[in-house]
């Protein structure tokens, strides 16, 4: 089985709802296994072309089991997105649902619809922060720095904010990981 990593985020709507939905379907998938699933984090939008509206996102990241290849499990993300309402249309907008394809194993794949590891994944720190906590140590499999370094040494400054209280899913148990490292006072 392979080891993926798949980002999900809301800013429309009931966010933690539709976090927690998009959570119980990645657990339910065939020939797959819910590893873990990391804390809610609050995010503030971050200016990249897109028309994102100001409302702010939650953000997470599971690590699932899978015998499913990348290619129908980013065709299975896209279509609990669909279930879920995003807006297909409107891709770059306000989304009741975003799930992303960030890691399968060490693979390395760059096709017309689907690049992996996510190309921007090294760039933004709402999608790193969830996947430290889930597996720190990980080695993002073409710049060859582990996932906590990447964070360590990231350029962007946006606020990324553990959500607290961590709400209790409505949907089914979320396998825990272990509680994000305390930051240093002298950080």
């Amino acid at each position: 089985m392979a080891t993926a990593f798949i980002g999900f985020g809301s800013n429309l709507g009931n966010r933690i709802d539709f976090c927690d939905r998009a959570v119980t379907l990645l657990g339910l998938l065939p020939h797959s296994r819910l590893e873990a699933v990391s804390s809610l984090y609050e995010t503030e939008p971050i200016e990249d072309g897109a028309a994102l509206g100001p409302a702010w996102f939650l953000n997470g990241a599971v690590q699932i089991e899978t015998n499913i290849t990348p290619k129908s499990l980013l065709e299975v993300c896209r279509e609990i997105e669909r279930a879920l309402g995003r807006d297909q249309d409107n891709r770059k907008g306000p989304r009741t649902l975003d799930l992303d394809l960030l890691l399968y194993d060490d693979l390395v794949l760059k096709e017309t619809d689907l690049t992996v590891p996510h190309p921007r994944l090294h760039q933004r720190r709402f999608v790193l922060a969830p996947l430290v906590e889930l597996d720190p140590e990980r080695h993002h499999p073409v710049l060859g720095k582990s996932l906590r370094e990447l964070l360590d040494r990231l350029a962007d400054r946006s606020v990324v904010r553990l959500l607290d209280p961590q709400p209790n899913s409505r949907y089914g148990s979320r396998p825990a990981c272990s509680p994000p490292p305390i930051p240093s006072p002298h950080a």
